[in-house]
């Protein structure tokens, strides 16, 4: 049965941080908050538990998870090389809705990749889904909690109402923004290329980036 925690992301209770932690270090999967939708976190490092996010999903595994971590330096351990870009745009726009596609270390899961050796990462601006990351001391998945071309969801309840006991703990922190999603950014190519505009804009991208006419 679905475990339904109310965690108030102004005051957040320490005993329940705990206890999403001790549920995702045994293999479960939650639903978070993030700064704009809800997404459904496993601990990455864990291939049963990434599996599990794929198949709740009905997701492809053509198709690759990007996760959240705690903090920029926990970047480091995840990815091949930081590119000067990429430290750039995380300096100025994270944490927020920026996810950065790097090429990943050896230390993750080809599952993660799909195959295409890019980790997306991303340190999320909503207290709750970094105090997880935090929790758990390493990459937290962060793909959207829905079925494979379904709607996103805003609210824990209508998660709850896609997924029913399939997860095995939900965090209701109340209503997510919404409305666009992050924005993808592949920093492995030089000027980095936008995958996904979202709700940071290519043109303030661009801009930080000092790259002209885009």
């Amino acid at each position: 049965m679905t475990v339904r925690l109310r965690i108030d992301p102004r005051k957040p209770d320490a005993g329940a941080v705990a206890r999403v932690g001790a549920i995702l270090r045994a293999g479960g999967v939650v639903a978070f908050p993030t700064e704009t939708f809800y997404g459904l976190g496993a601990d990455s490092r864990l291939r049963a538990a990434v599996e599990k996010v794929f198949r709740l999903k009905g997701r492809t595994e053509r198709n690759p998870l990007s996760v959240v971590v705690a903090s920029e330096q926990e970047v480091i351990p995840l990815v091949a090389e930081v590119p000067a870009a990429a430290r750039t745009l995380m300096h100025t726009f994270w944490p927020g809705a920026l996810t950065l596609v790097f090429a990943a270390s050896t230390a993750v899961l080809p599952l993660l990749t799909a195959g295409t050796g890019k980790i997306g990462i991303r340190v999320s601006s909503h207290p709750v889904a970094r105090l997880l990351a935090r929790e758990l001391a390493g990459p937290l998945t962060a793909t959207s909690a829905n079925l494979t071309g379904g709607r996103e969801c805003s609210t824990a309840a209508e998660v709850m109402e896609i997924f029913g006991d399939g997860l095995d703990a939900v965090i209701d922190a109340g209503n997510t923004a919404g409305g666009l999603g992050s924005t993808i950014l592949d920093v492995t190519v030089s000027p980095p290329r936008v995958l996904r505009e979202g709700v940071v804009a290519a043109r303030d991208i661009s801009t930080v980036l000092g790259i002209p006419g885009r």
